[in-house]
Formats: C-alpha cells, sequence, structure tokens
C-alpha cells in the first residue's frame, strides 16, 4: 500500500481489478465535481437543482460508492411504505420475534432498525453505507419495556443515528431496514424514508388493500422502475375474499408502470398474538425469496450489479439537470458582470471625452487659464519669433507663479466634478438594472449602492492631484538634458505643467463662439510655448503619456466604485467571466453514462 492510499475500511472490501478501481475513481472524480457546485443565485430552479444537489450527493456517498466499493457485501433489502401499512409487523413476522415493538430494542429508540446476521455485522458497523448516521448497536430483550405512545410531531428534530440488531433469524447475505414511513407527518421522517430507501439494493414495499393505488407510494415505486431497482411489493391486510381482485388490479397497476418484474406477496388480513405478531405463515412467501437471495451468491450479486446499474444511470442524469442549472447560473452571473462593467466602461469614456473636447476650459479652469496668461500679451507674443516669446513668458512666470496653481485647481475642481457625476451615474443604472432581476437583487439586498462610496469625492481629488503630480515629474524628466534645462528652468515647473494641461484638454469640440477663439487661441499658446522648451515630438510624447495616465488613473477610481458590486457577485463563487461548472458537470454525466453501460 502506498503512502497516498487509505486502508479499507470496516466493513468494506479491497478493490481487486483494474476496471473496479478505474469506476470508483470516475465516481469519486464526480462526487468531488458536484460537491464543489453551487446555484447561490436566485433563479427558478436554482432551488430544485440544490435538492438535486444534496439528493445525488447523498446517493454517491449511501450506496452509489460504497457498493461498488464493495460488490461483495450483503444486500440491504428496505421496508418502506405508508403510515399504518404494517411494515414494523411484517419485519417481525420475518425475524419471528418483535424485534421492533417499542421498547423491544435495548436502548429503547424510535430510529430506523438495521437487522442482520451477526456474522454480517461487520459490513454494517463502519461507515461503508449511509455515513451520516450514527451507530448504534441494539440488543434484542427477553422482557420488552413498556411501549412508547408519543406520536411524531411534524416539527420532530432529524433523526441522525441506526440501530444495528444482530439476529440469527435473519439470513446470512441479505439484512433489513425498517424505514420510517414514506408519507410522515414529520419532514424529517419522509426525508430519511427517502434516504434509506435510496441506499437500498432492493425494496421490499408495503401497501395495504385499501391504499395500494395512493399516490405518495406510487411516486416512489415509479422512481424505483425508472433504477431498475428489484422491488418486492407486499399487499398486506388483504381480505381471504377480495384477494384475487386485488392482486389482479395491483399486478395490472405494477405491468403498466414498468414493475412487471416485481414480486407480488400477499399478506391476508390476520388476527394478532398477544405479542402483536402475525402468524409465521402469513409471510411465508417473502421470507423464501428473502432466503433464497440470501443463499445464491450469484444472484445476490446481479441483483446489486442492477440496482447499481440503475443507480448510476439515475445519477448521471440528474448530473445533465444540475450542469443545466449551473449553466443557467453562469449565464445570470455573466449577465449580472456584463451589465456592471458596460456601465462603468461607458462612465470612463465619458470622462475621457470630457477632458479631450474641450469641455473642461469652460467656466473657471478658462477664467484662471486667462488670468494666467493674458491674452491680450500672449497673442502680441505670438506674432514674434519664438525665442522673444519664452523671454516675455519666462519673465511671467518668475514673476506670478501663483495664477499656474489656480489653473491646476481649477483643472482639478472640473476634473473631479466629472468623475464624480459619471461614477454615481454608473452605480446609479448598475443598481437600477441589478434590482430588475430577481438575482440581481437577491445580490444587492437591502444595500444601496445606488451612489458613490462614502468617501469618493476625496479619493477622486487625491488622483487628480496626484495625476498632476505625476504630470510635473513628467516634466521634470524631460527637461534633463542640458540644452532645454535652461529654457524650462525659465519658465518654472508649474507654469509648463498648466501648459500641458490645457494643451492635454485643448481639442474644441464642446466650445462655441467666442469660446473657440480664448480656449482655442490660448491653448495654441501653451502649445507652441512647450514646443519652444522641449520640441514638438517631445511636446506630443508628453501629452500622450499625460492622457494615458489620467486614463489609468480614472480607470482605476472606477475599478474601485464597481467592485462594490462585483466584489457580491464573486463572493457567491461565480465569477460570471466565462462558463465553466456546467462543462465540468455534463462531462462527468457523460462518463457516469458510460460507467452505466459497462456496469
Amino acid at each position: 500500500m502506498t503512502a497516498h492510499e487509505e486502508p479499507p475500511r470496516a466493513g468494506t472490501s479491497p478493490v481487486t481489478n483494474k476496471a473496479q478501481a478505474d469506476a470508483v475513481n470516475t465516481l469519486e472524480a464526480a462526487r468531488s465535481e458536484l460537491a464543489g457546485a453551487a446555484l447561490p443565485l436566485a433563479l427558478p430552479d436554482a432551488e430544485a437543482g440544490r435538492r438535486l444537489i444534496r439528493e445525488t450527493l447523498a446517493q454517491l456517498d449511501d450506496y452509489v460508492i460504497p457498493r461498488y466499493r464493495s460488490l461483495d457485501a450483503p444486500l440491504l433489502a428496505v421496508v418502506g411504505g405508508s403510515t399504518g401499512a404494517g411494515k414494523s409487523t411484517l419485519v417481525n413476522a420475518l425475524v419471528g420475534y418483535p424485534v421492533t415493538r417499542a421498547g423491544a430494542i435495548r436502548p429503547t429508540t424510535r430510529q430506523p432498525m438495521l437487522l442482520h446476521h451477526p456474522q454480517d455485522g461487520e459490513w454494517f458497523e463502519g461507515q461503508r453505507i449511509l455515513p451520516n448516521l450514527e451507530r448504534i448497536r441494539g440488543s434484542v430483550s427477553a422482557e420488552p419495556l413498556p411501549a412508547n405512545q408519543a406520536g411524531m410531531a411534524p416539527d420532530a428534530p432529524a433523526i441522525t443515528s441506526l440501530v444495528l440488531v444482530g439476529h440469527d433469524h435473519v439470513p446470512q447475505g441479505v439484512a433489513i431496514l425498517d424505514a420510517p414511513d414514506v408519507d410522515s407527518i414529520s419532514d424529517n421522517n419522509r426525508k430519511l424514508a427517502g434516504q434509506l430507501l435510496a441506499a437500498a439494493d432492493l425494496w421490499v414495499f408495503v401497501t395495504t388493500a385499501n391504499r395500494y393505488a395512493d399516490a405518495v407510494p406510487w411516486g416512489l415505486l415509479l422512481d424505483a422502475a425508472s433504477r431498475d431497482i428489484t422491488v418486492a411489493v407486499v399487499l398486506d391486510r388483504v381480505p381471504p375474499a377480495a384477494e384475487e381482485e386485488v392482486r389482479t388490479d395491483l399486478k395490472a397497476m405494477l405491468d403498466r408502470q414498468g414493475l412487471a418484474a416485481a414480486e407480488l406477496f400477499v399478506v391476508q388480513e390476520s388476527a394478532l398474538d398477544d405479542l402483536g405478531m402475525l402468524p409465521a405463515e402469513a409471510v411465508d412467501g417473502l421470507r423464501h425469496w428473502l432466503a433464497g437471495l440470501a443463499a445464491d451468491a450469484a444472484g445476490r450479486a446481479d441483483v446489486a450489479r442492477r440496482t447499481l446499474n440503475g443507480a448510476i444511470k439515475a445519477v448521471s442524469a440528474r448530473f445533465e439537470a444540475i450542469a443545466a442549472a449551473a449553466a443557467a447560473q453562469d449565464a445570470a452571473a455573466h449577465e449580472l458582470r456584463s451589465v456592471c462593467i458596460h456601465e462603468y466602461d461607458d462612465a470612463l469614456l465619458r470622462i475621457l471625452e470630457a477632458t479631450k473636447d474641450g469641455a473642461l476650459l469652460r467656466g473657471e479652469v478658462l477664467a484662471r487659464w486667462q488670468d494666467f496668461v493674458g491674452t491680450g500679451e500672449f497673442f502680441r507674443a505670438l506674432e514674434q519669433n519664438i525665442g522673444r516669446m519664452r523671454d516675455r513668458m519666462g519673465a511671467f512666470f518668475r514673476g506670478e507663479p501663483a495664477p499656474a496653481v489656480k489653473v491646476e485647481t481649477a483643472i482639478e475642481t472640473g476634473l473631479q466634478a466629472v468623475i464624480l457625476d459619471e461614477a454615481a451615474n454608473a452605480a446609479e443604472n448598475v443598481d437600477r438594472r441589478w434590482r430588475s432581476d430577481a438575482a440581481g437583487r437577491q445580490l444587492l439586498g437591502a444595500a444601496d449602492l445606488s451612489g458613490t462610496s462614502p468617501g469618493f469625492d476625496a479619493k477622486a481629488a487625491a488622483a487628480i492631484r496626484s495625476w498632476q503630480e505625476g504630470l510635473m515629474e513628467l516634466i521634470r524628466t524631460q527637461g534633463q538634458e542640458k540644452r532645454t534645462q535652461a529654457r524650462w528652468l525659465s519658465f518654472g515647473v508649474n507654469g509648463l505643467g498648466a501648459a500641458l494641461m490645457v494643451v492635454v484638454f485643448s481639442m474644441t469640440a464642446g466650445l462655441t463662439g467666442l469660446e473657440i477663439g480664448i480656449a482655442g487661441g490660448t491653448a495654441v499658446v501653451g502649445q507652441k510655448l512647450l514646443e519652444a522648451v522641449f520640441g514638438e515630438d517631445a511636446v506630443r510624447r508628453l501629452a500622450q503619456q499625460a492622457r494615458a495616465d489620467l486614463h489609468t488613473s480614472c480607470q482605476r477610481l472606477l475599478e474601485e466604485e464597481r467592485d462594490r458590486f462585483l466584489g457580491r457577485l464573486e463572493a457567491t463563487g461565480l465569477d460570471g467571466g466565462t462558463v465553466h461548472s456546467d462543462m465540468h458537470l455534463d462531462r462527468h454525466a457523460k462518463a457516469l453514462r458510460r460507467l452505466a453501460g459497462a456496469a
């Protein structure tokens, strides 16, 4: 045994051939994928899908994987049926002792009871099957305690244990499990009954002459037919005079529903003795049938393999249904994510458009720029050679540094207003569109994300100042060459920075009338000034880098806002970007179908 292999658990036999080992690996890989599947979004089919996941995991854990690991384990015959059908009385008659009478088993319990031959105990004492149920070892009491007459309330707590009782009258090779009523008023009891029936190699289904057409039992019998499980139907408490008529009618119903191969046993209505026991001969037919299975190793193996094959087919069909539900989840997540990304991408585009169409050169920015450059002086300087303009501007900058800072401040204020407005619009649009969708409403809950996050205005202002500082650093770096150093020092970093910001925002598509002449003209002044200091190519590179940096800064701001929404989606485990889970589940469904065909 290698270091990564686990030793066989109690009550198991080691996997002895490659085909069996490959099958177990296929099943465990499918189980692992299914265990990681999540359907967290509030879609119409989500709850049904979650229930399928729970039921399929239970089927794999309780029956399919352990049975494939232990093909030679005793058969488990689960006795199920409706309330008052006489299941416990039937089990007592099979064993020849009132083992299921309340108080007859130590410890006294109402947990489901598994009866087995003493030599088969090791197969059931471990967690080979039904691993979520604790084992309690019971023993038959010679003097039964007074019966517990307490009823089962609808909200009775879930049963978490299984009572094991060894008895010589149970044939070796077949164990009998007395399950709760399939139509119990207790939700937990009904769920447990379904779980126990799903873990069975064969069903012994008990009904009565009065109730054999009830819907609940037939729903389970139809499920058995779809899984090709071996079924024995016991028609209990049948008046002798009505036996032939009732038997014929029930047999016809079984044939019509695909259960023609089901064994049918009739237990005539009989008086019970003082211990509540049926006459031994009343269940001879069922007893002999179970004993025959127990004595026939090949027959037991055939029953186990047929039931196992049907269970794997059912599991593969469930995988397909779960894969479809997972695909719907992925599609919904993708749509929610796309809505969010689209709205914030549009907001970024609008911000960037506002920085290049001249819109930011309106109002306060335009006024501060005019104060800074003194339009008349600059336009006269444009008519002279660039050297004279540089001399005049150098003197102006050295004497009046404060107006450059006012331009920066005005640009910061204007840009901040644009960013805040577009970020708020994006948040409002995403919130509205998500709330129009059930999955989106679930993710948002009571949270109000329709505006910007607290402190976003300060973050935006800080980001703009950081961008401006980076722009100044670009100018410093560009001016390190000796031939330009004297020029940019004469104008000052703030002055050149203000000029570069205006050049970045200088496209005049958004201006009209007098604004075009003023903003457009002064932007040309700024560009000419920068070209005089750095050269035309350098100015082009500076403007491109400044715009790229602004794009990055605004994008980072909006992504942080966008992540308020996307974080809620990602917390569900769905990335919303690509479809994965349904593809993996569908692949496993195909592998299970191949395995069922080979079983």
